[in-house]
């Protein structure tokens, strides 16, 4: 009996304070002598439960738990406590840190920057229209009320509200030739979402769609735009929910192909290439040294006002030649149409309809719409969210960004903007590059945005008639095509090639598949690599040699043991260990968490080295994590923090088995 005691001897050698003055807490202690620190740390099995790990992870029974009841009060209680202040106050109205230093300079900038977007939004709002599948008018009322909102709840003074390439796409699929009361409800319920997540701090999903993913996505939303925009650059009838479906549509109906259109649609996108470039150049010397004349400065800045404005310059220019030609019959191309002048009539959104069909009266209520919406309703917010992260971040200049306040500002953006008619909108990154460059000082510069569409609706709108289709067409392919992210791969292949896996798996799922599908299958693809490296931790193995010149196996997992890796580890330890043959420490510097499945195993692993008499000792394990692994009790569980506990370690060890051998 005393033999089994002696050889099952619990070990453990506890941290204290001196012990965190060494690197790696291998710091001394203050207690003397070498004999004196070994009859300190060798604890008996009876007393092993008298270690204590993080008070943190201590759970103290409570008779008198709240009920649920309570819980919702007192947490109800502190975030009204939490929002209740200057500081709460102030962050969910950026508008009252920026407008006390608002001055002339500022005023001009946004002033410069407000027209420049407004426009260029006009005739973006246009084309983009027809790409959700809806008449042209209801681009321009997507286009200023959100704006408004945004100047009193934006945290980014680059971001301008309104309709976006890919918010118009999730739109044209989740209405999928429903009419304008799906996309209003759309709209009202994509903002209702967003608030929802802000007020919750659902901003962390986007955190779930990495860089590849995003890639991906994002190149495949430009080709399936642009593919949407051939049927009227060739002037026929196409439609399709798909990339492959689009094309296939439009290969059925390519025998129809009108000249006048293609030749329009291709010359126009010749020429927004062309002033792109324009926008670029640059006249006198290249060093920043050398200061330019005035008449450099003039020229330099015209050519930019030329390059940046040349949506509007060709949709003013296209409009007159369909004009001339609508004076004198029916024009050879393609042209909007009628669109309805004045603002928008403000009324609730639609929560239910009735139509006519075939004589027949057709009512929809609220649930048959959220129905035939989908996954939409939930979709949109969160691509609407990452597109206008991602500008916040671009432009952010090191800056954090609020994602709960850019929720609450997109959010409530597009519930105003349902009050008006419109469909999904968020931050455009072509119009907020447009924005910067410009010179924007605050969100303010969305108020000239604003007031610019308005004017158009009020004034203009009979003009609109006469643009050709296949010239807002151009307009969208010249700009969604640089969207395609080609530039990402080769800097992809040359850090790590394996995220190339779930980038292409979402461009291609993207193309073949609805774009919720895609993004979901890149997202679950993105997953399981996590998932695959936690189950597959890199385990680096050493042998090395005391001071007393015994040799033992350092073993040393790179993350914590959870679950689906805890196995693999054991096996490891295991294979290493028996053909070796010589005591084993596993190195538990990078184990910062575990939970119950890593505490069997460690107990069978214990079982297991004392089955063999092979001595096994765990370093430097931290109290929370032992605490963890101490709740099964597990047998010979030696853990020390100090690198020259080791020589005592094994010292021991080997005389309590020349002892058992001698008896």
């Amino acid at each position: 009996m005393h033999l089994q005691n002696d050889d099952h001897r619990f070990m453990n050698v506890m941290k204290t304070e001196s012990d965190l003055m060494g690197e790696g807490g291998g710091g001394y202690d203050n207690l003397g002598s070498t004999s004196q620190r070994s009859s300190t740390t060798i604890v008996d099995i009876e007393k092993r439960n008298q270690f204590k790990g993080s008070d943190d992870f201590i759970l103290i029974p409570n008779d008198e738990s709240p009920s649920t009841t309570q819980e919702i009060k007192a947490w109800v209680k502190r975030k009204v406590q939490l929002t209740c202040t200057k500081k709460m106050l102030h962050r969910r109205l950026p508008i009252l840190d920026w407008l006390p230093k608002y001055d002339s300079n500022c005023a001009i900038g946004d002033l410069v920057a407000g027209i420049t977007v407004g426009l260029t939004i006009i005739p973006q709002a246009l084309a983009y229209a027809n790409v959700a599948g809806l008449p042209a008018q209801y681009g321009l009322y997507s286009s200023f009320l959100g704006c408004f909102i945004y100047i009193f709840f934006g945290s980014c003074k680059d971001v301008p509200m309104g309709p976006t390439a890919i918010a118009a796409l999730l739109t044209y699929q989740a209405v999928n030739g429903r009419g304008p009361e799906h996309a209003i409800l759309l709209c009202c319920l994509t903002g209702l979402v967003q608030i929802l997540m802000g007020i919750f701090g659902l901003g962390f999903l986007i955190d779930f769609v990495s860089g590849p993913v995003s890639s991906g996505f994002t190149s495949a939303v430009a080709l399936i735009i642009v593919t949407s925009q051939i049927k009227d650059v060739l002037g026929i009838t196409a439609s399709g929910g798909t990339f492959i479906q689009t094309w296939t549509s439009i290969f059925n109906d390519i025998h129809n192909t009108n000249v006048w259109d293609t030749v329009f649609g291709i010359t126009c996108i010749a020429v927004l290439l062309i002033m792109r470039i324009v926008a670029k150049l640059k006249i006198g010397p290249s060093d920043t040294d050398i200061p330019l004349t005035k008449f450099q400065i003039v020229v330099n800045k015209t050519l930019w006002l030329i390059g940046t404005s040349r949506n509007a310059i060709l949709v003013v220019v296209c409009g007159f030649i369909g004009y001339s030609f609508c004076q004198n019959g029916d024009p050879p191309f393609k042209v909007i149409g009628y669109v309805p002048a004045g603002l928008p009539s403000v009324q609730v959104p639609p929560f239910g309809y009735t139509e006519d069909k075939n004589g027949t009266t057709i009512t929809h209520d609220l649930w048959d719409m959220m129905s035939n919406l989908g996954s939409g309703i939930v979709v949109v917010p969160l691509i609407g969210l990452l597109e206008d992260i991602a500008i916040c971040k671009a432009f952010a200049n090191g800056k954090s960004v609020d994602a709960t306040q850019e929720l609450l500002a997109v959010g409530l953006s597009n519930v105003a903007n349902s009050f008006v008619q419109a469909f999904p909108g968020s931050g455009s990154l072509s119009r907020s590059a447009v924005n910067n460059s410009s010179g924007v000082r605050t969100p303010l510069g969305g108020l000239y945005t604003a007031v610019l569409v308005i004017v158009a609706l009020l004034f203009f709108t009979p003009s609109f008639y006469y643009i050709p289709k296949s010239c807002l067409a151009a307009i969208i392919i010249a700009a969604v095509v640089f969207m395609v992210e080609v530039k990402v791969v080769k800097p992809m292949w040359r850090t790590k090639k394996s995220d190339l896996i779930p980038g292409l798996a979402t461009f291609v799922a993207c193309l073949a598949l609805p774009l919720e599908y895609g993004i979901l299958i890149g997202i679950g693809i993105n997953l399981m690599f996590i998932l695959y490296h936690a189950a597959r931790p890199k385990i680096s193995v050493e042998k090395l040699t005391s001071h007393e010149g015994v040799e033992y196996l350092m073993l040393t997992p790179d993350r914590c043991l959870i679950f689906p890796s805890v196995d693999y580890v054991r096996n490891l330890v295991t294979k290493h260990s028996i053909r070796q043959g010589i005591p084993v420490v596993i190195d538990c510097s990078h184990i910062y968490g575990a939970d119950y499945t890593a505490a069997t195993v460690i107990e069978i692993l214990t079982q297991d080295f004392a089955a063999r008499d092979q001595p096994l000792f765990f370093y430097n394990l931290k109290p929370s994590v032992s605490s963890v692994f101490e709740g099964l009790s597990p047998k010979e569980f030696v853990v020390y923090y100090n690198q020259e506990e080791i020589d005592e370690l094994l010292k021991n060890k080997a005389y309590m088995k020349k002892q058992i051998f001698n008896i």
